[in-house]
C-alpha cells in the first residue's frame, strides 16, 4: 500500500497548490490513500465546509488537523457535520468538542485507520482546552481500532522531541507516525526499528517566501517587539508543497520506505 501524506496546508495558496500538484502525484506515484492536514485551510486557521470540499474535490481522501482546527468554530462544525469520516481531529482532545479523532477506511482489501493526536509541549497557550496525554490516548485508542488495520499517525506538535518520543512510543504499532504543525519539513525521514514510517514535520503547503505561509511583515515586526503586529496570510503564484510518500506491507501492517518531497510550483 502507498499513502501520500501532505504537510499543513495554508490558506488560499495551499489549497490551489494541491489542486495543481496532486492530479501529477498521482499519475506519477499511484497512491492508494492521500492524507492532508487541514487545520490552516480556511485563510490560514481553521477549516470550513466550502475548504474542505475543495480539498476533496482536488483529489484528498482524508483531512486531519490540530490546535487550530476549531477557530472557526461554526464552520468547521458544519464541515465535521458533513464529512464525519473523511475529517479528523485530534482524538486526545476532550469529547465535548465535534467530530472523531480517528477513521477507519477500506482501502483494497486493507483496513486503514487514520488517526490524530496534539502535542503537549509548548502547546499550552495555542489550545484552550484540555488535551489528555497523546501517548495514553494511543494506547487505549489501540484497543478500539481493528486488529489487522494499517495505522497512519497524525502528530500535531511543537517540540521535535516529543514528536520523536511519540515516534519512538508507536513505533512497531503504527505503520507511519508523522509530524505537522511547524511547517518547516525536517530532514529526518525514516523508517524505525520497528517498521513505522516516521518524520519530525512534512513541512506545509503554502506560500514560498512566506513565515510559515504568512506575509514576513508581521512575523519580523512581532520579533523585534510589536506583539500586536497582524499576521496575514500571504497568497501569492509561487507556492511551496512539502509531502511524504510511505510504502506500507499489507500483510505486516508496517511500513518498508518513506520518502520526503519539498517542491517549488508555480500556480496558474
Amino acid at each position: 500500500m502507498k499513502i501520500l501524506f501532505f504537510g499543513d496546508i495554508v490558506g488560499k495558496t495551499g489549497r490551489q497548490a494541491i489542486a495543481a500538484i496532486l492530479p501529477k502525484l498521482k499519475k506519477e506515484h499511484k497512491p492508494d490513500l492521500v492524507v492532508a492536514n487541514a487545520e490552516n485551510a480556511a485563510h490560514g486557521s481553521g477549516i470550513s465546509q466550502r475548504t474542505a470540499v475543495a480539498l476533496f474535490e482536488s483529489g484528498c481522501d482524508i483531512l486531519t488537523g490540530g490546535n487550530h482546527i476549531f477557530d472557526k468554530k461554526d464552520q468547521s462544525e458544519e464541515a465535521f457535520r458533513n464529512f464525519p469520516d473523511k475529517i479528523v481531529r485530534p482524538a486526545n482532545f476532550d469529547d465535548s468538542w465535534p467530530g472523531k479523532g480517528w477513521v477507519s477506511t477500506r482501502v483494497g482489501s486493507k483496513e486503514v485507520v487514520v488517526s490524530n493526536f496534539n502535542a503537549q509541549v509548548f502547546m499550552e497557550r495555542q489550545f484552550r482546552g484540555e488535551i489528555a496525554s497523546p501517548f495514553q490516548s494511543f494506547d487505549k485508542l489501540l484497543h478500539d481500532w481493528p486488529k489487522s488495520a494499517i495505522i497512519i499517525v497524525d502528530f500535531h506538535s511543537e517540540a521535535t522531541s516529543e514528536k520523536r518520543g511519540f515516534g519512538l512510543h508507536a513505533d512497531g504499532r503504527a505503520a507511519a507516525v508523522l509530524g505537522t504543525h511547524t511547517h518547516v519539513q525536517t530532514a529526518d525521514a525514516q523508517v524505525l526499528p520497528g517498521g513505522t514510517a516516521y518524520i519530525s514535520d512534512v513541512g506545509m503547503v503554502g506560500a514560498a517566501n512566506s513565515v510559515l505561509g504568512v506575509e514576513p511583515a508581521g512575523p519580523l515586526a512581532r520579533f523585534s517587539g510589536d506583539e500586536r503586529a497582524r499576521l496575514e496570510v500571504m497568497e501569492t503564484n509561487t507556492a511551496e508543497v512539502g509531502y511524504v510518500i510511505i510504502d506500507i506491507d499489507n500483510v505486516t501492517g508496517k511500513a518498508y520506505s518513506i520518502t520526503s518531497k519539498l517542491e517549488r510550483i508555480t500556480l496558474t
